[in-house]
């Protein structure tokens, strides 16, 4: 699979405007840009946003129109059924995922039979003000993973805490080992997405 047909959908996680988890997304999906190294190789998968949920105001998840759902959820999931990945970055909030991304979940995963998520890979990661820097929200988040029928990357993890200090006036990520994490993560994303692809190629 060449790298630059390799279609990654971000899912951002949360309202606030003023969000770490959302300044390290923005750096992430901004490495996923296509670039070409000497030679004519490309070095990155282009991009797709999901969109940032903050904005997208999915509305609350209805049992009752999952087989007719709203004009915005029926954007979301052609755009997640499209993607070859999935990269997750949330907040924490309660020990858990935020109520947006927990929403947007639920209407991709129904009605029975078109879950959209399904046999994604996926990569997740976080920011936050405390030490814990999104631990528990991503391990809950793992655990909702094994429903849908995910892949996530295993290693590495990142989970950025003290995120204040992390991030400069503007949102810049600015701690280098936050970066060099990031871009690690990208690099197993594509490698994992490759693999995986290799698997089903061959079944």
């Amino acid at each position: 699979m060449k790298l630059a047909s390799l279609r990654v959908v971000s899912v951002g996680g949360g309202y606030g405007t003023n969000c770490h988890f959302r300044d390290s997304r923005q750096f992430a999906t901004g490495l996923l840009q296509p670039r070409t190294a000497a030679g004519g190789a490309t070095t990155y998968a282009r991009r797709s946003e999901a969109g940032d949920l903050r904005s997208r105001r999915h509305p609350l998840f209805n049992q009752d129109e999952e087989s007719r759902p709203p004009a915005k959820v029926v954007e979301l999931k052609a755009k997640i059924r499209a993607a070859n990945a999935l990269l997750f970055a949330t907040p924490e909030y309660n020990y858990s995922v935020p109520s947006a991304l927990k929403n947007a979940i639920e209407w991709g995963s129904v009605p029975h039979g078109d879950n959209v998520w399904e046999g994604k890979p996926a990569a997740v990661m976080g920011a936050s003000a405390n030490r814990m820097g999104t631990a528990r929200a991503q391990y809950h988040l793992r655990q909702i993973f094994v429903f849908l029928n995910v892949y996530p990357i295993n290693y590495l993890e990142v989970m950025i805490a003290y995120a204040k200090e992390c991030f400069n006036a503007h949102g810049g990520l600015v701690d280098e080992n936050s970066r060099q994490q990031i871009q690690q993560l990208l690099r197993s994303l594509v490698d994992w997405t490759r693999q995986l692809r290799t698997v089903n190629a061959t079944q």
